[in-house]
C-alpha cells in the first residue's frame, strides 16, 4: 500500500495507524465514543488488510487482562477505551506497566461519572497517570495515526506500556484530510516486535511470582530508570517519523515562544484553538507564544523548564480537574518549575472541563485577565 490521502475521523485514524502497526492481538470491549475505533478494526480486518486475532471480552478489565497474557507471549497488542471503560481498566493497568507489558492503547476522553455525561474532558487518563503508563496527548486525527506508530516503536524499546489519547467528538468524531502512510514506509520504521523474554515453552520462563521486599524494590527501580528513557527515545523516534513521512510534533510543540511575554501552555485539542489565538494577539502586537505538551507521562520537566525559563507569565489551560488540587497540568508545570532562579509566575486556569466550549476570545480575555493579576497557587475556575 502506497501513501494516501482519506477524510477520516479522528477515531478512524487511529484504526488505520493500528492497521499499519500490525498488532496480533486486539481484545476489546467498546464504549462511547471509543467505539469507532474498533468497528472500523474489525472492518479491516474483514476485508483482509489486518491479519490479528480479535478478541471479545466482558468487559474492559477483561480485555486489559487478555491484553497483559497476550503481550507476555512476545506479540504486539493493541486496544482503546474511554472514561468509564478506563476506571474499570484500572487494576490491570498497573499489572500491565509492572509485567512490562508494551500494550498500546488509545483512549478518547470523556467526562467520567457522576453526572453521567458524554464530553470531552481529559481527567479519565490524567487520573491513570501514576499507572506507569507512557501517556501522549494528541491534537489531531492525523497526530493521532502518526503517534500510535510511534508508541509502538517506543514503548517495545522501554517495554512499558502506552497511551495514545485523544478527545471526543473535537477530535474523536470530527473528520479531516489524513494521509496513510504507506506500509512500506511504517515497516521500515517499526521492526517486528521479538522481545527477549516472553512466555514461551521452548525458553521456560514464568511470570507473577511472589517476590520479597528487596525483589519488588529492585523492580519498581528498574520501571523508573526504563521511564527516564522514554523522553530522549520519543523525540528521536519523532525526528525519525519526520524523515520518513514529513511530519513530526515532538514531544511538546513551542508555538512563537522565542519572545514571547506570556506564554499559553495546553495539551491536546485545545492547542488549536490557543494557536488561533496568539496569532489573533500577535497581529495585536502582544507577545504571546503557546507551550503544546503532548509527551505528559514521562513529564518532560528538563525542556519545561528550558523553555519557560526566561517567561514572565505562563497561563496553564486545563480540560481537567482534580478535586482538591486543581487542574492536573497546572500542578505539574508549577512542580517542573519548582526552585528555578526568576521562575515565571503561573497562572491555573480551568477551562473546557465537562467539554465546555473555549473560543480564541475566550483565550484571549484569560491573557488580559492574566496580564492584569497576580498568579494564585490554586487553579481557577473559568466561566
Amino acid at each position: 500500500m502506497t501513501a494516501h490521502r482519506k477524510l477520516l475521523s479522528g477515531n478512524h485514524a487511529v484504526s488505520y495507524g493500528v492497521m499499519l502497526a500490525k498488532p496480533k492481538v486486539i481484545p476489546v470491549y467498546p464504549i462511547t465514543p471509543q467505539t469507532p475505533i474498533l468497528e472500523k478494526i474489525t472492518e479491516l480486518q474483514t476485508a483482509g488488510e489486518l491479519d490479528a486475532d480479535i478478541m471479545t471480552a466482558e468487559s474492559e478489565h477483561s480485555a486489559m487482562a487478555a491484553c497483559i497474557t497476550a503481550s507476555l507471549t512476545g506479540v504486539r497488542v493493541f486496544t482503546a477505551t474511554a472514561s468509564q471503560g478506563l476506571m474499570l481498566m484500572h487494576e490491570m493497568l498497573h499489572y500491565a506497566s509492572g509485567a512490562r507489558a508494551p500494550i498500546i492503547m488509545a483512549n478518547v476522553n470523556r467526562t467520567i461519572g457522576s453526572p453521567w455525561a458524554f464530553w470531552p474532558d481529559q481527567t479519565d487518563s490524567l487520573a491513570q497517570r501514576d499507572c506507569g503508563w507512557i501517556q501522549y496527548y494528541c491534537e489531531t486525527g492525523q497526530e493521532s495515526l502518526d503517534t500510535v506508530i510511534q508508541a509502538f516503536k517506543v514503548a517495545e524499546q522501554v517495554m512499558l506500556p502506552a497511551m495514545v489519547i485523544h478527545e471526543a467528538f473535537y477530535v474523536s468524531h470530527s473528520v479531516e484530510p489524513v494521509e496513510i502512510p504507506g506500509q512500506e514506509t511504517v515497516d521500515e520504521y517499526l521492526p517486528p516486535f521479538t522481545p527477549e523474554h516472553r512466555l514461551d515453552p521452548a525458553i521456560g520462563e514464568s511470570w507473577g511470582n511472589v517476590v520479597n521486599q528487596e525483589m519488588y524494590y529492585r523492580h519498581r527501580q528498574d520501571m523508573g530508570r526504563a521511564m527516564e528513557h522514554v523522553c530522549d527515545l520519543a523525540q528521536k523516534a519523532d525526528q525519525a517519523w519526520q524523515e520518513l513521512t514529513g511530519r513530526g510534533y515532538g514531544i511538546m510543540e513551542e508555538y512563537c515562544c522565542d519572545d514571547a511575554k506570556v506564554v499559553l501552555a495546553t495539551m491536546g485539542g485545545l492547542a488549536g484553538t490557543a494557536r488561533e489565538a496568539v496569532d489573533i494577539l500577535r497581529q495585536k502586537g502582544l507577545k504571546v507564544g503557546l507551550l503544546k505538551v503532548k509527551l505528559f507521562r514521562p513529564f518532560p520537566v528538563f525542556q519545561v523548564r528550558k523553555i519557560l525559563s526566561a517567561i514572565p507569565k505562563v497561563i496553564v489551560m486545563d480540560r481537567n480537574y482534580a478535586p482538591g488540587t486543581g487542574g492536573f497540568l497546572h500542578q505539574e508545570i508549577k512542580a517542573a518549575l519548582y526552585g528555578l532562579a526568576n521562575s515565571p509566575e503561573v497562572h491555573g486556569y480551568l477551562v473546557g472541563v465537562g467539554g465546555v466550549n473555549v473560543s480564541p476570545e475566550n483565550i484571549m480575555d484569560l491573557v488580559n485577565r492574566a496580564m492584569a493579576e497576580t498568579a494564585f497557587p490554586e487553579s481557577v475556575w473559568v466561566g
